[in-house]
């Protein structure tokens, strides 16, 4: 929802979007608020942009959501999801439950067939007849699609929803110890970074009680981070509060410098407020450091 208008609303008029965000929300362990809240950030910021815009909501399928589902349990997160598409008459494809039901059924095996939740090319065909049956269905009758403009709810789902998510230029913040701005940032360790995310500008500190001071607008504010293996603990505080601490380092941190979203408060009072950001002496046991380097502050205002 944060980089969405940048990212794909920046790049021209689109009238037919598809939303997975299934995998992810719940892998990256986001809470159930905050899979609503993402969602809907993304469902409405797409239809204000072109109300005539049709999107297909998808829930991929992984071995998590395969157990809840043999344990009689609709995953949290789909559950979160498919309210936002009721609430805004978003059509959805379960495909979760569709892989789930037909292994139960004996067409085919996870292990040796669809093989992960990033599917072998038997899954994406499985994927790709589904959605072909779906349009063909749909759009069956051509009197019953007379393109007409979605009207907007009067109100959110909740209050909270990421509908004004964008991105903060770093260079806003004001330093007050230990960061730098480092234009094209690449590692120097060897470890594989994700395409977008290196030979970008991003701001950076490598040591203990490095700090920083943003003043921003909105409801809610978080970083989006490189998180590598030597990724630390961030201290925050906002309008003056206690400091609370966030580990960025994440199961995936060794291997890879991760893109990797921190929401630090999402349920703020509308209006202005002072963000102080500070890296922590602690840090994770599985850390190498104490660093962080932040592509972009996000802000929903």
């Amino acid at each position: 929802a944060m980089r969405f208008s940048r990212d794909v609303l920046s790049k021209g008029k689109v009238d037919l979007l598809f939303e997975e965000a299934a995998v992810n929300d719940a892998t990256n362990g986001f809470k159930p608020a905050l899979q609503l809240r993402g969602m809907e950030g993304i469902i409405h910021q797409a239809l204000e942009s072109n109300p005539y815009m049709d999107i297909v909501m998808m829930h991929f399928a992984d071995k998590d959501k395969m157990a809840d589902y043999n344990n009689e349990k609709i995953p949290e997160v789909i559950q979160q999801h498919e309210k936002v598409a009721e609430y805004y008459t978003i059509p959805s494809i379960n495909l979760a439950k569709e892989v789930n039901d037909r292994i139960l059924n004996g067409e085919f095996t996870w292990r040796d067939d669809f093989k992960d939740l990033h599917p072998s090319p038997f899954g994406q065909e499985l994927y790709f007849r589904t959605i072909h049956y779906f349009f063909e269905t749909s759009w069956k009758n051509p009197a019953l699609n007379e393109r007409t403009a979605r009207v907007l709810p009067e109100k959110t789902l909740d209050p909270f929803s990421y509908i004004k998510g964008h991105f903060e230029s770093v260079g806003k913040a004001k330093i007050q110890s230990g960061w730098k701005i480092i234009k094209i940032w690449k590692p120097n360790d060897n470890v594989p970074t994700r395409e977008g995310f290196v030979d970008d500008q991003i701001l950076e500190a490598s040591k203990p009680l490095a700090a920083l001071k943003l003043k921003f607008s909105g409801k809610a504010i978080g970083i989006f981070v490189t998180s590598g293996p030597d990724a630390g603990i961030m201290e925050y505080s906002i309008d003056g509060s206690d400091f609370k601490a966030v580990d960025q380092f994440t199961q995936w941190s060794s291997q890879l410098h991760l893109p990797w979203l921190i929401m630090l408060d999402d349920e703020l009072k509308e209006g202005k407020h002072t963000l102080i950001l500070r890296t922590s002496a602690d840090k994770n046991p599985a850390s190498k450091g104490n660093a962080c380097r932040i592509h972009q502050f996000v802000v929903n205002d």
